[in-house]
């Protein structure tokens, strides 16, 4: 494969705390935490990693920034008897990923467009960033682009919702699970939740 025009750029993301991408970080949370949850940006911030999943600089395409939580869901401790190890009270997490929330709530705030996809692009201690990249199935530039004109499509309607997006299919447990996994289809809560 021929080397990237932006390996530059995927390079320093691949170990952002050890190139230019630390400092840049740094000041760009300081101004993401001022923003509201779903912010629509000009450009996005990893160029490389948007091409990568289909982002053109063209009309129809959207690029928004979405902050969403961090960390696993809090239970009450029981209050009956029960040894700590068995009380199945820590590491709880939801069905969702955190970036599969992003998503959804990138395609609310925008209802007129489609989620193509998303890759991250900053945490702290509270939040993660995630930027969503939306197309316009109605526009006549994404009509006749012959790559993205799919979307189209009326079965891509409510894509981040319907979880079939790249982080929705991995929550629903239809990527990669090999022979022996026929069960889980077409869903993970088909046959008796069999499929986690």
């Amino acid at each position: 494969m021929s080397k990237s025009f932006y390996a530059y750029v995927r390079d320093a993301w691949k170990d952002p705390d050890s190139t230019y991408v630390q400092e840049l970080r740094w000041e760009r949370l300081q101004e993401w935490r001022k923003e509201g949850a779903v912010t629509k940006i000009r450009r996005p911030t990893r160029i490389d990693r948007a091409r990568s999943l289909g982002y053109k600089a063209k009309q129809g395409i959207v690029v928004a920034r979405v902050k969403a939580r961090r960390g696993g869901l809090r239970k009450s401790r029981y209050t009956r008897g029960r040894r700590t190890q068995r009380m199945g009270k820590n590491k709880i997490t939801g069905g969702m990923s955190i970036q599969r929330i992003a998503e959804e709530r990138a395609g609310r705030k925008f209802p007129n467009l489609e989620v193509l996809n998303s890759y991250w692009v900053g945490e702290d201690g509270r939040s993660k960033w995630y930027e969503v990249i939306l197309v316009d199935p109605s526009h006549p530039v994404i009509m006749s682009d012959n790559n993205l004109k799919w979307i189209c499509s009326n079965t891509q309607s409510g894509r981040a919702q319907r979880g079939k997006t790249s982080a929705g299919r991995k929550g629903r447990g239809m990527m990669s699970r090999g022979t022996g996994t026929e069960k889980t289809r077409p869903s993970i809560r088909s046959n008796i939740n069999r499929g986690k």
